[in-house]
């Protein structure tokens, strides 16, 4: 799925990015607000991932929409 169509329903999909990434914090992903660079940075800091893993993970999972 592309980014654009979970940024224009990001309400729908945030339940199932907390569910995926649940240190991700309500606070956090009103912040992100659909903006994948937010997510990106909010993933690697709650997680203590690298930027090349966050993002193969975030495309694996938009994908598997």
């Amino acid at each position: 799925m592309n980014w654009d169509r979970i940024e224009g329903n990001w309400k729908q999909f945030s339940g199932q990015v907390k569910e995926r990434w649940g240190k991700l914090t309500d606070d956090d992903l009103a912040v992100i607000n659909g903006q994948r660079d937010q997510l990106e940075g909010r993933i690697q800091e709650r997680y203590g991932y690298g930027k090349d893993q966050v993002k193969k993970e975030l495309d694996d999972w938009s994908k598997s929409l």
